[in-house]
């Protein structure tokens, strides 16, 4: 008598093909943490190694920087920072002023028309918040490159070119205007509509809802935005240097290349004393605002 095979034994007498199948090789998970501290170093040491050049070659001698530019400063010295500050015309002085004064105008202006614009556009309907976004998402995929000659040609017809009103009039729109509305239309969704309606029942205009109510509820926002944009006009050269020029006056980085480009012979300590003393002041102002700065971008990231 022949016995029927159920399908359950003749599924055991045919080896399954995951049976047959080796099972995938992983990656030790030592190599996996080794590969990613590998990888966390590197990068700190491309963002870090320019900073420390910088600080550590500003007081040191011309010798010293050719022989061994990565050492310590032996014998440190002051004289990079007092050549740099006594450069003729009072170049890095000039420099500085005039950066102060262009970051602070237009940040000063960024910052309100970049926060009431989110905050209409924040309570308009997803489509129609969803277009006028694509079209500020134009402002931070066009190079400045591009739209650097009109802006000078608008410049010139209206009388503001080798101005310092045309260079901040011209950093009020771009890349720059188009980042504030994202960062802080990020922000202002997040506040509860519950708030402004109470506050508009109680008889509060919508400029003084968005200046009492609103600015205070993203002050994390604006430090954001205020240390980026700082920086971003701050390091700023081909705008500053087309729009003014080094005739009627120039930034710090103009100030920078003008005085390198001037030397006959290469004097690196001039330069690194130059670099330094530049970049004193967005330092000491990323210190003052690292607390609000370091809640914006964790308050971004929780959404």
């Amino acid at each position: 008598m022949i016995a029927q095979s159920t399908p359950a034994a003749a599924a055991r007498s045919v080896p399954s093909a995951a049976g047959t199948a080796r099972p995938a090789r992983r990656t030790p998970r030592p190599l996996r943490r080794s590969a990613r501290l590998t990888l966390a170093v590197l990068v700190i040491l491309a963002f870090v190694s320019p900073i420390y050049l910088t600080v550590v070659n500003a007081f040191k001698t011309n010798a010293a920087i050719t022989s061994s530019p990565q050492s310590l400063p032996i014998h440190p010295t002051l004289h990079n920072v007092s050549a740099a500050l006594n450069q003729p015309g009072h170049v890095l002085e000039l420099g500085l002023r005039n950066s102060l004064i262009v970051v602070v105008c237009s940040v000063g202006l960024l910052i309100p028309l970049g926060s009431a614009f989110s905050f209409y556009l924040s309570r308009r309907r997803p489509r129609i918040r969803a277009a006028v976004l694509a079209v500020f998402a134009a402002g931070l995929m066009i190079p400045p490159q591009i739209t650097v000659l009109p802006i000078i040609k608008i410049l010139t017809l209206i009388g503001l070119d080798h101005t310092y009103p045309g260079l901040i009039l011209s950093n009020l729109g771009g890349g720059y205007l188009s980042f504030a509305v994202f960062v802080y239309v990020g922000f202002m969704r997040s506040i509860p509509a519950e708030v402004i309606e109470a506050a508009r029942i109680d008889g509060a205009t919508g400029l003084k809802v968005w200046w009492t109510i609103i600015m205070p509820l993203v002050r994390p926002a604006t430090a954001t935005v205020g240390i980026f944009l700082s920086l971003w006009i701050w390091n700023d050269f081909l705008n500053p240097l087309l729009i003014i020029g080094p005739i009627t006056g120039q930034t710090v980085t103009v100030g920078l290349y003008d005085a390198v480009s001037n030397q006959v012979q290469p004097d690196y300590g001039l330069q690194f004393g130059f670099m330094f003393l530049a970049a004193v002041i967005p330092v000491a102002g990323y210190l003052l605002a690292q607390k609000q700065f370091r809640a914006g971008l964790t308050a971004g990231s929780a959404r």
